[in-house]
């Protein structure tokens, strides 16, 4: 797994989305007494759900692989210029 620039910032930025995201789709799971492990987990299942983002191997589903999933996911749909991707 490649080390990404940013990447806990990155992971901070696809939570937020990811709850605004599943909040509009009309998932209530997610509040602020959900753990950041939680989060990323039910982020994670939604955006595979939608086919947003392809599925992780069952084995290979640990919380190191779905952070780097979901860093993934954002810095694609961020504009390239955005400071984070610098």
């Amino acid at each position: 797994m490649k080390k990404i620039k940013n990447e806990s910032q990155l992971l901070q930025h696809a939570i937020k989305l990811g709850t605004t995201y599943a909040a509009k789709r009309g998932y209530v799971g997610i509040d602020e007494t959900t753990s950041a492990k939680d989060k990323q987990e039910c982020i994670y299942r939604l955006l595979v759900q939608d086919k947003l983002v392809s599925p992780l191997p069952k084995d290979q589903e640990t919380s190191a692989d779905i952070r780097h999933k979901l860093v993934i996911w954002i810095s694609k749909h961020l504009p390239p210029d955005h400071s984070l991707l610098k």
